[in-house]
């Protein structure tokens, strides 16, 4: 198994150059990526890699964590992610990129969907709005969530207006169309979780 971080940069369209049909992509910055940590089952109780991505101003970070990256002689970087089960034969200090990945594979991507902040139930949840005839004014309202006297309460874990997005999202699945390694891209068929620039977790899928 192999796995990354990386930047979403955004969608575009590629041609295959065999048979000449469009593939609908995301363009994702995957790595390079350093390791700064390994943990072994014996120490610590399970097998992880921790990689980093995004290299900084070395004043934006905190001294703790300048001096954990120090240790692996990594620059500073914005994001650190452990990976179970991935550290096979790498070291502390290791540089990846994106030619761990080869073209036709399946992986799957981790990240944070965009806030949309508070929204009603029509579009939160996919709730059909009420009539509009008639003077009624129930037209996008959630309508009524009460109960009788008996129980006299309204039930936990019912769907209505809150906050929505900006939560941790995998999307599975996802073909990997390219990987252009002297660039550091990967070509994914398909959309991928968060807005542009946001950093992201790559995995093979399986």
């Amino acid at each position: 198994m192999a796995a990354l971080l990386g930047r979403k940069l955004g969608m575009t369209q590629v041609f295959d150059p065999d048979d000449g049909h469009v593939e609908r992509v995301t363009v994702v910055e995957a790595g390079p990526c350093w390791v700064t940590a390994i943990k072994r089952a014996e120490r610590d109780g399970y097998d992880a890699v921790q990689l980093g991505f995004g290299e900084m101003s070395e004043k934006k970070i905190t001294k703790g964590r300048l001096g954990h990256l120090q240790r692996a002689d990594a620059p500073p970087l914005r994001r650190l992610a452990e990976f179970r089960d991935e550290a096979g034969e790498l070291e502390v200090g290791a540089q990846i990129g994106a030619d761990v990945f080869e073209k036709g594979q399946t992986v799957k991507v981790s990240g944070v969907t965009k806030g949309k902040g508070f929204q009603g139930t029509v579009k939160r949840h996919n709730f059909s709005r009420g009539p509009v005839t008639h003077g009624s004014h129930n037209v996008r309202a959630p309508g009524s969530i009460g109960a009788s006297a008996t129980p006299s309460r309204v039930f936990k874990g019912i769907r209505g207006p809150g906050q929505m997005g900006n939560k941790r999202a995998t999307q599975r699945g996802l073909e990997i169309v390219d990987v252009r390694a002297e660039e550091n891209l990967i070509f994914l068929r398909g959309s991928v979780p968060g807005p542009k620039n946001s950093i992201v977790e790559i995995r093979t899928d399986g």
